[in-house]
């Protein structure tokens, strides 16, 4: 056991909107990503999704508004909310949920990430 630098995580990838897992907490995988432009359009029917900035700004798109996230700024959408994440540059956040949660949601398409990508 030991701890873990999100740091040291963060640098070991550059590409965008692919989660990498750093960790488990009971069945909940705690994932880093670094986001840049726009995601897709997606729910999570099952599970609410909790996103953590730890560096940079972004903004979650919602069905009535948008919600602007700092460093150090977190929210969580709920499930079976329709939500898009983007950002004008790199940003880096952390995400915290069940550990079978596909990042697209029932979408699918080309930024879906392997479930299993550990870092």
């Amino acid at each position: 056991m030991k701890a873990i630098s999100l740091a040291e995580k963060l640098d070991l990838f550059h590409e965008h909107w692919s989660p990498k897992i750093v960790a488990q907490l009971n069945d909940y995988h705690v994932k880093l990503v670094k986001v840049k432009g726009e995601f897709v359009w997606h729910e999570h029917i099952e599970t609410d999704e909790l996103f953590l900035v730890i560096k940079g700004k972004l903004r979650i798109l919602l069905p009535n508004g948008t919600i602007v996230l700092h460093t150090g700024e977190l929210f969580v959408v709920p499930k079976g909310v329709p939500h898009k994440p983007e950002a004008d540059e790199e940003c880096h956040v952390l995400l915290l949920e069940p550990k079978d949660t596909v990042n697209t949601g029932e979408v699918g398409g080309a930024l879906t990430a392997p479930a299993d990508s550990w870092i």
